[in-house]
Formats: C-alpha cells, structure tokens, sequence
C-alpha cells in the first residue's frame, strides 16, 4: 500500500458496508494502514483506532434490499450482531488480523464497518486496505455462486 492513497471517510466516525462477492461466515477482518516511518510527513493520525464489525440479520434471512435503519440496526426486525470490538494499534505491525468475538453458524453477504475514533486526525479517516476472512458458502463446485 502507498501512503496517501487512501479512502478517506470524512470526520473520525465513519462507517462503510462491504457486499462480498457471495455468502460468507465471518472468522476475522484484517485492516492494513501504513506505518508511520512510510509516511511522508510521518504522520499517521488518519489511521483507524477503534472500530466495529456487525452484520444484519435480515440480509441474512434474503431480504431483497437493503435493510440498516437510520439508526444502524435492522429496520424491520432491528436486530444487528455485533461480531466484535477492536483497536488498530499503529505501533504494531501495518497489518493486523482481528479474530471476530462472536462467531456465527450462518453466512452473510453484508459487513458493516463502523470507525468509532482515529489516531486523532479531525477531518478525516483513511482505510486503506480491509479484509473479511471467513468460509465461502453457497457456491457450486466449479466456483461459482448459486442464484
């Protein structure tokens, strides 16, 4: 990853909803940021801190749309699970994998990404690199996915 070459989320609380390419069952997310003798100006406080991953259960279930309320929850059934809590330690290493703390005997195909706090920038966060570990289900065996 090059610093700078970012998505930057504005203000230091965002959050993104990732649609994976099919049904997953959530292990672990890793986020990658830079380190901060690879940045420029050596200044990594764009850099992720606290965050948390959560999924909804009605994307579980099939509903056809999208179904986070305002509020962040399941509209209708307002249900999210959490899968867990985290901090992005910018002193350790660029890339950090985060086992998810509530593990689920279901696949999803939405993950949320809520970014509670930065490393103290105020007009932005960057995310640079984040991926959803897991086991792919619902595919055929050549690879494809089941419609």
């Amino acid at each position: 990853i090059s610093p700078g070459y970012c998505w930057p989320f504005q203000a230091s609380r965002s959050q993104v909803v990732f649609r994976l390419p099919t049904q997953v069952r959530p292990t672990a997310i890793t986020v990658q940021h830079p380190l901060k003798k690879s940045s420029a100006l050596g200044d990594i406080s764009s850099a992720p801190r606290d965050f948390t991953v959560s999924v909804s259960l009605c994307q579980a279930l099939g509903a056809g749309t999208w179904c986070w309320g305002k509020a962040g929850v399941d509209a209708e059934r307002e249900e999210e699970i959490l899968l867990g809590t985290f901090s992005y330690d910018t002193e350790k290493e660029p890339t950090q994998t985060f086992p998810l703390q509530n593990e689920l005997p279901r696949a999803f195909q939405f993950i949320r990404l809520v970014i509670q706090s930065n490393w103290g920038k105020s007009g932005y966060t960057c995310i640079y690199r984040v991926q959803v570990h897991g086991k792919i289900t619902g595919m055929n065996v050549i690879g494809q996915a089941r419609g």
